[in-house]
């Protein structure tokens, strides 16, 4: 029976990796370039306040 070859499966985990990374990095560098942020998109939104949070009056 065949030994596997644990070198070689680590090889091409590593390989899969870092050229997911790579995609990664190159679609959020186009999709900063193609699409600056609008302004109403810069504006903070206020946090929302359940009942339980509000004070007792």
């Amino acid at each position: 029976m065949a030994k596997p070859n644990y070198s070689f499966a680590k090889r091409q985990r590593d390989l899969a990796k870092k050229q997911k990374k790579e995609d990664k990095q190159r679609r959020k560098s186009e999709g900063a370039s193609d699409n600056p942020p609008q302004d109403d998109e810069l504006q903070e939104i206020p946090p929302q306040t359940t009942d339980d949070e509000k004070p007792a009056d």
